[in-house]
């Protein structure tokens, strides 16, 4: 690990409990900032609601001043009751379709991400999953508080374990099994506790990280580089592109060193994150799609084919499928004319 990124670790990870929401009240009312909360939803009607409640049980209701002054779900096109459950308990329900109509959607999670910077107007954008079982506010209270405590940092994300769950052949367990004083940094360090305490991020370890360690060095020290919990400030958010797909994790890591600097960069320890996996077909097209990502940033050349052709057993033996790779990414929001309007306005 490169000097430079060991004094990062040193300087720029924190654990939630670090800054109390007092604290963290105090700071956001003194700056006049103001904190937008966005959950990228499809088909998420069994955890979307309970996410929505603690964010404003914890985070909105009954404070002083509210930590979030904006909670969006953005719908990407769901099928079950995710935006009715998500109104019922208090989030604004915006469709992806509504966001910007001029330009026609992609399907993808990056789509969403990149059409909630015109849906919102926070000075910080806190993005969360909408997948996540036992949510504690923590995962934005933790992300969003460096940004409102730290003037040089702009970009957070969440580390966490994350535990296989039992659909992958590990134990039933929610938040009330793992403690706190679980996670300490030398965990991170140990096969046996890092046995103890969950494998997940499949893709993150052989295929993210070895990425980052290879081609962005500067990035090695961040625990979950793929996770879905990050908090920006907006300014450095609307000067990025976005990936339309999975990549969206990765490029914008990547593409926040290069504009930003590494000692923009930061991340927080949330705990624990249960959430639904899937399964290792599902995990290979994303890992087209992180791999392609990178390979954009390393070379503007010739690139290979964008696509994945995967196999499984048929009645006559094994039957090939093949997939499109996500390739598009939409520029930076600033460059979007509707969006420069509403700054100007």
């Amino acid at each position: 690990m490169l000097e430079e990124v060991e004094r990062w670790l040193a300087d720029r990870s924190w654990s939630a409990a670090d800054r109390p929401l007092g604290q963290l009240l105090s700071a956001k009312r003194a700056a006049g900032t103001t904190v937008s909360v966005v959950l990228p939803a499809l088909n998420e009607e069994a955890t979307v609601g309970a996410i929505v409640e603690v964010i404003r049980r914890d985070l909105i209701e009954g404070l002083p001043v509210p930590l979030v002054d904006e909670l969006v779900v953005i719908d990407s096109g769901s099928t079950d009751r995710t935006g009715e459950v998500a109104a019922k308990a208090g989030a604004r329900v915006v469709h992806r379709d509504e966001v910007l109509p001029r330009i026609p959607a992609l399907p993808g999670k990056g789509e969403v991400l990149w059409r909630s910077l015109l849906a919102t107007t926070g000075d910080i954008v806190c993005f969360v999953d909408a997948d996540l079982r036992d949510f504690s506010s923590a995962f934005v209270s933790g992300i969003v508080g460096p940004l409102l405590t730290e003037p040089d940092v702009r970009f957070v994300k969440a580390m966490y374990d994350r535990p296989l769950g039992p659909e992958l052949g590990g134990p039933e367990l929610g938040a009330s099994d793992f403690r706190a004083a679980d996670f300490g940094a030398a965990d991170f360090g140990d096969p046996a506790s890092a046995k103890a305490h969950g494998q997940g991020g499949r893709v993150t370890e052989l295929v993210a990280r070895p990425l980052l360690n290879l081609h962005w060095p500067q990035l090695a020290g961040f625990v979950q580089p793929l996770g879905g919990e990050y908090a920006v400030r907006r300014e450095l958010l609307e000067r990025l592109p976005f990936p339309v797909g999975y990549g969206v994790e990765l490029g914008l890591l990547v593409d926040a060193l290069h504009t930003a600097g590494l000692d923009a960069l930061a991340q927080v320890d949330v705990g624990v994150r249960l959430h639904r996996h899937q399964d290792g077909q599902a995990l290979g097209r994303m890992a087209a799609a992180i791999y392609r990502t990178a390979q954009v940033r390393l070379s503007r050349g010739h690139l290979v084919r964008p696509e994945l052709t995967q196999f499984e057993r048929g009645p006559q033996g094994f039957v090939p499928h093949t997939y499109a790779v996500d390739t598009e990414e939409r520029p930076p929001m600033r460059d979007i004319e509707e969006y420069a309007h509403r700054r100007v306005a």
